[in-house]
This record gives structure tokens, sequence and C-alpha cells, in this order.
């Protein structure tokens, strides 16, 4: 099991995640605020904007204060040290 950091010393498992995506759209704000309701909603941000959102298999979601490109770099960078 491979994990990610998504900033702050949080962790998520690279193989339990499907998409990494920014909260800007209405959709994406729809998502987190179905997931606050279902109480399925993971604040990763400690206080900080969010500025991206990870959508995983379990029907979580993660708040990242951390770039998009920053978290998929850091998911990239894991799959080469498997190879």
């Amino acid at each position: 099991m491979q994990l990610i950091n998504i900033g702050f010393g949080n962790m998520v498992s690279s193989a339990r995640l499907i998409a990494l995506v920014t909260p800007e759209s209405a959709p994406i704000k729809r998502i987190i605020q179905e997931a606050r309701d279902k109480g399925t909603l993971i604040d990763a941000t400690c206080g900080r904007r969010t500025r991206t959102v990870l959508i995983m298999d379990s029907d979580h979601v993660v708040l990242s204060a951390v770039a998009p490109e920053t978290v998929g770099g850091r998911f990239e960078q894991e799959d080469e040290e498997d190879v």
C-alpha cells in the first residue's frame, strides 16, 4: 500500500484514489456539500484554503490545501518508485 502526502503530515492511500480535482466548479462544490451532509468529508486543510479535492473509492471526499499539480506529482513519483 502506497501513501501519498497531501500536506501537513496527512496521507491517503494511492490505491483508493479515484480523482484529484479543483474545488471551483459547482458540481464539485455539490459533491463536497453532499459528503459533509453524509459524514464522509475529511478536511485535511488545517484551516487553510482548499486547493484540491480528492475523491476516494470509499465515497469519502478529502480536502487538501496542497495544489493538485503537487499532489499529482507525488502520485506519479510513487508510481515511478514501484517500477
